[in-house]
């Protein structure tokens, strides 16, 4: 296996398609496949490619000491090294750790008005002040944010074709029940992708060598990494407390209402005292935010309370990571996922909702008597999703639907141990066709008319 097909590859070529393109800034979490990817699409389309790491190569900082004009630029970078031709047309500049270099961004705008050459940045969200390179080079770059791997990218490497995806897609439309052997391989597959999460370098040692040896340890080193960076890159904040709300993550998780509470870190601890960690870790790419909404009804954005929330990992493998060895054996070996009191369900569908494009929201009335996982929403209308690791009662999602008093909810979506359908009020699908859900709402409309 050369490598991990992934959903970038082609969003890079149409790019590259696009006549009067801008320059391309690529973020993401540190170690999910930026400059893989972005060095394997430049080797196959331009015939120079000039990669520039600002973290490892510090000496090329200086190339915008004396201006943006790119003639001069190009002077500078070729005093370093007189090697290097840029063939108008054929050269794809590659500024790769771009936080380490705010001037770069500054440069996006000369490069764009000058035509001659194609840019591209990759930068880790961890160290990226992204405000500072957005004022930097407003209006004249695109961004897109890239993710570990999701479910489909996971199929992918484990040999699976489109066509086969599309099948079961097909089937989610028209609420055609898998068969049993696809429902099988289906669910085995989206065990193994619950235990190893979507990091590049964990799937793929899993699918080279086809069973799960070092992929713990590579889990673990990641997170060690993870809390490295947060001490390297926390700038004013206090690392500690970062670190103090990272580590805590799986044990609210653990509990039943799974709700993350700064009071409960640790004795003494005040919500004031941690001002801007959640903020912090949320936009390094490293956690997934869930925000509790007043109520249940649209629009979602300036519907919810900032101060209550569910904190997931950004990638599950990471929450298995986290966990203890034995956890760990009882995951792998006998795939005895409900001990975890739904956390790990619950985060793998909010993995997936947020590589779809979605924020996050929940809701739980003060009584506690009505509470609910998700919500997503259609054109029109607001969308109650429910996670149950096997097939249990759903009395919240029927009262949603039901009640005159939620009128912005007409019907809702299931994810379970269970097999495609609808009831008139419901549909249900198994969690492992939860990264379709985006595309099954948009299409299911005027797919009924």
């Amino acid at each position: 296996m050369e490598r991990l097909t992934r959903k970038i590859d082609k969003f890079l070529l149409d790019w590259k398609n696009t006549d009067n393109r801008l320059p391309l800034i690529v973020k993401g979490a540190r170690q999910v496949g930026k400059t893989e990817a972005i060095r394997h699409f430049a080797k196959h389309k331009y015939k120079s490619v000039v990669e520039i790491n600002f973290v490892l190569q510090k000496q090329y900082k200086s190339i915008f000491d004396n201006g943006f004009e790119v003639d001069t630029i190009l002077k500078n970078i070729s005093l370093m090294n007189p090697d290097l031709e840029f063939p108008a047309g054929e050269t794809l500049f590659f500024f790769d750790e771009i936080q380490d270099c705010i001037n770069c961004a500054t440069s996006l705008k000369a490069f764009k008005q000058d035509g001659r050459f194609d840019v591209i940045c990759s930068g880790s969200l961890m160290g990226i002040n992204y405000n500072e390179i957005e004022s930097n080079s407003v209006g004249y770059k695109e961004d897109y944010e890239m993710y570990s791997l999701d479910f489909e990218e996971f199929l992918w490497a484990k040999g699976y074709k489109e066509a086969q995806i599309e099948d079961l897609y097909q089937k989610m439309l028209s609420i055609t029940p898998l068969s049993e052997v696809e429902y099988k391989v289906m669910l085995e597959s989206f065990r193994e992708y619950m235990v190893l999460g979507g990091m590049p370098a964990v799937v793929y040692t899993f699918v080279t060598q086809n069973n799960y040896s070092g992929t713990l340890k590579l889990q673990k080193q990641l997170l060690l990494d993870y809390e490295e960076d947060i001490t390297k890159y926390a700038g004013g904040l206090d690392k500690g407390k970062i670190l103090e709300v990272f580590r805590k993550i799986p044990v609210f998780l653990g509990k039943d209402n799974k709700k993350f509470q700064i009071s409960k870190i640790r004795k003494g601890a005040r919500s004031r005292d941690f001002v801007g960690t959640v903020e912090w870790l949320n936009n390094a790419g490293i956690i997934n935010v869930c925000y509790c909404m007043s109520f249940p009804e649209l629009p979602l954005k300036g519907n919810y309370n900032p101060d209550s929330y569910k904190l997931y990992f950004r990638d599950t493998g990471l929450l298995i990571g986290s966990l203890d060895e034995e956890a760990q054996e009882d995951l792998r070996f006998n795939k005895n996922f409900n001990t975890y009191k739904g956390a790990i369900y619950e985060n793998i569908v909010a993995d997936m909702l947020v590589k779809q494009g979605y924020q996050l929201y929940f809701y739980k009335n003060e009584k506690g008597t009505l509470e609910m996982d998700f919500f997503v929403r259609d054109a029109n209308t607001l969308v109650p999703v429910e996670v149950k690791a096997n097939d249990a009662s759903t009395p919240s999602l029927k009262a949603l639907i039901k009640k005159d008093s939620y009128s912005d909810i007409k019907y809702g979506i299931k994810l379970a141990n269970k097999n495609i359908g609808f009831n008139g009020e419901f549909y249900t699908f198994p969690y492992f066709l939860g990264f379709l859900l985006k595309r099954f709402l948009r299409e299911r409309k005027q797919y009924a008319e």
